[in-house]
């Protein structure tokens, strides 16, 4: 059905890109098996299928957002498998390149084109429109899905073959990694000096030390408010997993994410699985022997 755009996985950042490709005026079909994003979904005008095929029988064009690479692989088995005609299918989840490139070998082989488009930015991010798609694969299907992109992203990076778009993202995100744990690690210095924590994000935010990571995460480290998650913790350890390997399989030296990764480790620990990765926060301070 042209015009419409199919949508697998509807969670944090499936559901938000969905809802504003709804209000940008796509027809939107979506499936995820979560009964609450589902729910959601339909509250914001999204049609759900009842399965993976399903949406590849309806629509052209699918995007998927899944929390991880035994869903997308079996995503991209029920596409391969059902009777729908070649279909281009966007991958925009943070996986390592040889499970991107299992998906496209699955689809290709299926007569389906695969596209390798992660995205930079959180859930908060991807409510306000404000991700940018890290695009790899053909050049021309990327072109065309231009309009698409820009219907719930910002900006758009055509970074050429297939699988650039991930080497974009674990960059991308191993700063993320980095800005978050300094910028929990500011303001647990600054609360401990007895400074006061909103005060600290107003004037850090005018000055050059400011992040867009500080932004949208110091908010929630001085509210002591984790929930709900942009990014949750226990996804957010597949992510780190992904690039660490990446970056060793490079022999390319990583000192200030390795030194990144006990800090989130020790956020799970601590049963914060679930909460945002700005958690990492509560970690400094106990380790600083703070209380609030």
């Amino acid at each position: 059905m042209q015009n419409t755009i199919g949508m697998i996985g509807l969670g944090i950042m499936g559901g938000a890109m969905a809802r504003n490709l709804r209000h940008a005026g796509f027809n939107v079909v979506g499936f995820d098996l979560d009964a609450t994003a589902v729910a959601a979904a339909k509250a914001a005008g999204v049609e759900v299928a009842a399965s993976a095929a399903a949406v590849a029988e309806t629509a052209q064009d699918i995007l998927v957002s899944l929390p991880n690479a035994k869903a997308v692989q079996q995503t991209a088995t029920a596409i391969a498998a059902s009777h729908a005609k070649a279909r281009t299918v966007i991958e925009t989840s943070t996986l390592s390149l040889a499970d991107k490139t299992a998906f496209g070998d699955v689809l290709t082989s299926a007569g389906h084109l695969a596209l390798d488009c992660p995205l930079s930015g959180t859930g908060a991010q991807a409510r306000t429109k404000d991700l940018v798609v890290f695009a790899s694969g053909d050049t021309n299907a990327i072109k065309r899905l231009e309009p698409v992109f820009l219907g719930f992203a910002r900006k758009t990076f055509d970074l050429g073959p297939y699988g650039n778009g991930s080497k974009m993202k674990f960059v991308a995100n191993l700063l993320v990694a980095i800005h978050n744990v300094a910028a929990g690690e500011a303001l647990v210095l600054a609360m401990k000096a007895g400074l006061d924590p909103e005060q600290v994000i107003e004037a850090v935010g005018a000055g050059a030390g400011n992040s867009r990571v500080f932004e949208l995460r110091a908010p929630m480290m001085a509210a002591n408010c984790y929930v709900p998650a942009t990014m949750r913790s226990r996804t957010w350890k597949k992510d780190m997993t992904v690039i660490g390997d990446f970056a060793s399989g490079l022999d390319c030296p990583t000192p200030l994410f390795t030194a990144t990764r006990t800090l989130y480790d020790a956020a799970l620990a601590m049963g914060r699985d679930g909460e945002d990765v700005a958690a990492v926060c509560a970690v400094l301070e106990a380790m600083a022997g703070m209380q609030r």
